[in-house]
């Protein structure tokens, strides 16, 4: 597939567009900053892109506007009594630094999120160790859900990756027959989980965010929207976000 990118204005907003060879246009406002981000099909004019983003000019602004009012986390120090997130609950983090460690670990204990490590790790590090934690309590949970909605759904996948991503909580390759999940879901609530396991298990179903996409979701998922929206409310995490087509 040839992906044409380009920087356009439209009023004052700045719009990363994508030309690709796709039926319909569609927009998206990410986070944690608003940008907006426009795929559409090759042989659409300017005009009728520019005619499009001007019609959703109040949606976007109203997308931004929750965007900024988000919490966010603050920047990752690793100390003593810093808030992390499991399942979409809080914790306090407790360093403990000991001598000559043969295996560094994060444990869930006595409503902390405990993180034994050798003196004078660095804060890289600890982070990595937490992140795979993270990966671990995701890899445990993911298979269950996957397989309840692959019986739901009558789709099958090959495989499951779990993935640190940017601008997306989950992606589907329809060709190879997998699903990557983003390792923040891991801090995010449950359903949250449950719901972008689905949605991308249904894109097997339908490649487009359509009508008929929106119905299956709500055929199988009755609350997708609730799960949605409280996935888009948890806290932001502070990062150096960079958006990916």
């Amino acid at each position: 597939m040839i992906v044409k990118s380009a920087l356009i204005k439209i009023g004052e907003l700045d719009i990363h567009l994508t030309r690709k060879d796709i039926k319909n246009l569609h927009i998206s406002v990410m986070p944690p900053d608003g940008q907006v981000r426009v795929s559409a099909p090759d042989a659409m004019t300017d005009t009728a892109i520019r005619m499009a983003v001007i019609h959703r000019i109040p949606w976007i602004r109203r997308q931004q506007a929750a965007f900024a009012k988000q919490e966010r986390q603050s920047t990752r120090e690793m100390v003593n009594g810093e808030t992390h997130y499991l399942w979409g609950k809080r914790y306090r983090l407790e360093v403990i630094e000991l001598d000559d460690l043969k295996s560094q670990t994060v444990k869930l204990k006595s409503g902390k999120l405990i993180l034994t490590v050798n003196k004078g790790l660095s804060d890289e590090v600890k982070i990595k160790l937490l992140s795979e934690y993270y990966r671990g309590r995701l890899k445990a949970r993911a298979p269950d859900l996957i397989d309840k909605w692959s019986k739901k759904t009558g789709v099958t996948i090959s495989d499951c990756q779990i993935q640190k991503m940017k601008t997306k909580w989950g992606s589907c390759n329809i060709e190879e027959g997998n699903i990557r999940l983003n390792l923040d879901l891991a801090k995010k609530p449950l359903p949250c989980l449950e719901y972008i396991i689905l949605h991308e298990l249904l894109h097997f179903k339908e490649r487009q965010h359509n009508d008929r996409f929106k119905a299956l979701l709500a055929t199988y998922m009755p609350d997708w929207r609730s799960r949605r929206d409280l996935l888009n409310q948890m806290p932001l995490g502070q990062e150096n976000w960079k958006h990916q087509e």
